[in-house]
């Protein structure tokens, strides 16, 4: 399919897109690159049991005294896909399409965040014209799922102390700083009984939004269908004896979900109410959302299941289920004060699923500022605790702050602008990156984080731009060149 673009950085994404690697899934992808580099005979291999990979390149000839460099991206990719559109990501490989001008999956994300920086990363390193010191290519696992990967990467035997990550979707933009973030589950305990009246079971289905990734634009207001389900479903109980069967909505925490739904129990008497109120809020939410999410719907629709075989949650946790959604904060909740338009403090409510136990709440919190990371996630804790429910949280990865003297940066802008005839943006993002965690861990290094032009990341209508992504390709050649030659200096 790519071999139409005539170059090896699109035909090791072809190769990569391939071989399924969502987050959890990523023992395949890791295996393809180890034996990668031992098909290459570079000069070492090591695959850790979290399937991170680390593979040492020589340098190319007379660069062998230059510092080492890393280059690092991660293996797994958000798993997103149209509705109904079923698609086995844990089976298939991705199907890849292009118009020619850009490079996108059918139906599903492409996973250009982060399978690219693989990709550059193998092609340079089997480059015969590159010019690039000792490398050290290092892919990390779970990026998307807490960054679990990288927290877990034994990096005691680094001696690098200059990194280049290969994570970000804007060509012509140099990342220098990111906010740290966490993922916290709020588990609501629910019991159920059977049916004793008459009614009728209906699924209140919320959809046609746009989504996107809960770091990079968050700050879009674009509607989160967990918090819209939770909003109708307030204004239905607010009059109506309605009695939740399940919730459910969004795949990951990182990624705004497109849609969500509820089943529920309505008297009979009450089903023409539930109807009314479900359209009047419909009319509502799209006047508010015109502009961020003009498909917006919300959607009634009968449920053909005898409801002899059907437990709903009894009047007491269907309250304290919908009160928590309605009441849970979403979206930005601070700006930075430091850096003009820059988003400091927000959440995602990411995930939402129901077992026979409990309604599960999956959120992810990022932030520049710890302690309003912390004080954010005491909030949830709790709201949680008031609907009688319990709260953990996990991959808790630190901030990458900015480091006002850095001279891999320095060089970063000076090569960017000899390349291209301007001068690149320098910023510091909402959005994780695992620079914080390795930096954390490799006393003194350096990093950049920088990528081609990658639209509409972590939703169906993800694609790569193929005259970016060979403009970058470039640019990072003329960087590890310059490393290169700056060392034998």
């Amino acid at each position: 399919m790519l071999e139409q673009f005539h170059h090896p950085v699109f035909t090791f994404f072809e190769q990569l897109c391939a071989i399924p690697h969502g987050s959890g899934n990523t023992k395949q992808i890791s295996d393809f690159l180890v034996k990668f580099a031992k098909e290459h005979a570079f000069r070492s291999v090591c695959q850790d049991e979290w399937n991170n990979v680390i593979i040492e390149v020589d340098a190319t000839d007379s660069c062998e005294q230059a510092t080492p460099v890393i280059l690092q991206g991660h293996m797994d990719m958000v798993c997103e896909q149209n509705a109904g559109r079923c698609f086995d990501f844990v089976n298939q490989g991705l199907s890849l399409l292009t118009d020619g001008e850009y490079i996108y999956a059918d139906g599903t994300t492409l996973g250009g965040d982060d399978a690219i920086a693989l990709a550059m990363a193998l092609a340079i390193a089997t480059d015969p014209a590159a010019v690039h010191p000792p490398l050290i290519l290092m892919f990390t696992t779970d990026e998307e799922a807490g960054m679990e990967g990288a927290h877990h990467l034994d990096v005691s035997s680094i001696q690098a102390k200059r990194m280049i990550n290969i994570d970000s979707e804007e060509e012509g933009t140099i990342i220098c700083g990111c906010a740290g973030g966490v993922r916290s589950t709020c588990s609501i305990p629910v019991s159920f009984h059977p049916i004793t009246e008459a009614g009728s079971l209906m699924r209140l289905s919320v959809g046609g939004l746009l989504g996107g990734h809960s770091g990079v634009d968050i700050h879009l207001e674009r509607a989160n269908a967990n918090v819209i389900l939770g909003r109708i479903l307030g204004a239905l109980a607010a009059d109506l004896e309605i009695q939740l069967v399940s919730v459910c909505g969004g795949m990951m925490d990182n990624a705004i979900p497109r849609e969500s739904e509820a089943i529920f129990f309505v008297p009979t008497n009450q089903e023409e109410d539930v109807r009314q109120t479900v359209c009047a809020q419909q009319r509502i939410l799209k006047k508010e959302y015109d502009q961020t999410d003009p498909g917006l719907f919300a959607e009634l629709t009968s449920v053909e299941e005898d409801a002899a075989n059907i437990r709903v949650m009894t009047a007491d946790a269907t309250e304290r289920v919908i009160c928590f959604l309605l009441a849970a904060p979403n979206g930005v909740q601070h700006m930075s004060t430091q850096v003009e338009h820059l988003v400091e403090t927000s959440l995602n409510m990411g995930i939402v699923h129901t077992d026979d136990r409990a309604v599960h709440i999956t959120f992810a919190l990022r932030s520049a500022v710890e302690s309003r990371k912390e004080a954010l996630s005491m909030k949830l804790k709790s709201l949680t605790r008031a609907v009688r429910g319990v709260y953990e949280q996990r991959a808790s990865y630190p901030a990458w702050e900015y480091k006002a003297d850095s001279p891999l940066r320095d060089l970063a802008v000076r090569v960017f602008s000899e390349q291209y005839g301007t001068t690149p943006k320098l910023e510091i993002i909402h959005a994780g990156l695992e620079c914080g965690i390795l930096a954390g861990k490799i006393p003194d290094l350096e990093c950049i984080s920088i990528g081609p032009d990658i639209d509409d990341i972590h939703t169906p209508k993800e694609r790569l731009s193929v005259a970016s992504t060979l403009r970058v390709y470039n640019y990072l050649c003329g960087l590890l060149a310059a490393l290169a030659c700056e060392d034998r200096q």
